[in-house]
């Protein structure tokens, strides 16, 4: 299920906790999907605490805590780790991740805080909502055949690789232009990975985010800047991002289309998915400001340009999604929308 998607259902089942219609979440995926990003995402949108516990790396105990002597009677001490409501809230997400990971001893200890929400005495509070994530066994990580009895204590989603959303992230989070221009230009590269070769590197929606990184700290480092983004999603990759960036020093002057100035649109497919993400991005960086309907008019103007009208199309839908409707208030959005009357635009 594309992440899109995945977030209404998560918004649903962690506001479902306080109701007591919540089902515990398992959001399965290859490495670097951004499904922990997905549980955090839902934190921050209801301003809700996530504890994030790694089961790969804990012992049985570490769940069930530590037995302690109290007169006659063996006590348990719950670990503080756990969601309490006076230390950590009425509300909350207890997101156990690398789960598939986590030795059977572990998982076993699991069954019962997943299912009935509770350990021995410990209690989950009502309003905390239990996600879950792992890899599955054929993406060469190390993992355990999940058990039928945890197993059925889930609703299972897995997470598809989507660009359309992971652009709409990208542009949220400022990530680097020209890396996503690059994805549009060549969007199988988003996601590659072949388990069967098992590379170190290799690109992921999370690698990507490596990139920009790199971007940010050896731009002005050429002769260190080919081996940085190889080291981030791998050597063939790296070559194709950067001789796509080298190109980018022919793209039109994009002030003067913001200007509204009559600037023709490059022939080069590659130039023209950077001039439509860089305007973008422009749109963005306008949001809010006294002109921003006019450099809002003069790009819908120019995603006229393009000799294909799928590209404006492209152009204007990434741009719907950044800034949102009030790009519906705009004047030119309806002779826009008149000159691609042929063209279905999807959500």
């Amino acid at each position: 299920m594309r992440p899109a998607h995945l977030n209404i259902i998560l918004d649903h089942e962690f506001l479902g906790a306080k109701n007591g219609s919540h089902t515990p979440v398992m959001l399965w995926g290859p490495p670097g999907v951004g499904k922990s990003d997905l549980i955090t995402q839902i934190g921050k949108r209801h301003n809700a605490p996530v504890i994030d516990i790694r089961l790969s790396q804990m012992e049985p105990s570490d769940l069930r805590g530590i037995p302690f002597r109290d007169h006659d009677k063996v006590e348990w001490a719950i670990p503080s780790m756990l969601p309490n409501i006076e230390k950590h809230g009425g509300m909350g997400i207890l997101f156990l991740d690398e789960i598939t990971s986590a030795v059977p001893s572990v998982s076993a200890a699991a069954y019962q805080l997943i299912l009935d929400r509770r350990l021995g005495e410990y209690q989950v509070p009502d309003g905390w909502a239990i996600f879950a994530a792992g890899n599955r066994q054929g993406d060469r990580g190390v993992t355990y055949t999940m058990p039928s009895p945890l197993a059925n204590r889930f609703s299972h989603y897995e997470v598809d690789i989507n660009l359309d959303d992971w652009v709409n992230w990208a542009y949220k989070n400022a990530i680097d232009e020209k890396i996503i221009a690059f994805l549009r230009f060549r969007p199988e590269l988003l996601f590659d990975f072949d388990p069967a070769h098992n590379p170190v590197a290799f690109p992921s929606p999370r690698s990507w985010q490596f990139v920009h990184n790199a971007l940010l700290k050896f731009s002005d480092a050429p002769q260190v800047l080919l081996g940085s983004l190889q080291a981030c999603v791998g050597p063939a990759a790296g070559i194709e991002l950067k001789a796509f960036i080298d190109s980018m020093d022919q793209m039109p002057d994009l002030d003067a289309i913001l200007r509204g100035e009559d600037i023709k649109a490059p022939k080069e497919i590659d130039l023209q998915y950077a001039v439509a993400s860089a305007l973008v991005g422009r749109a963005i960086r306008a949001q809010g400001s006294s002109n921003a309907n006019t450099v809002y008019g003069h790009i819908l103007n120019y995603a006229t340009v393009f000799k294909q009208k799928e590209m404006g199309v492209m152009l204007i839908s990434d741009m719907l999604r950044a800034i949102g409707d009030e790009l519906f208030s705009v004047p030119e959005f309806a002779q826009w929308a008149s000159s691609i009357g042929d063209i279905m635009l999807y959500d």
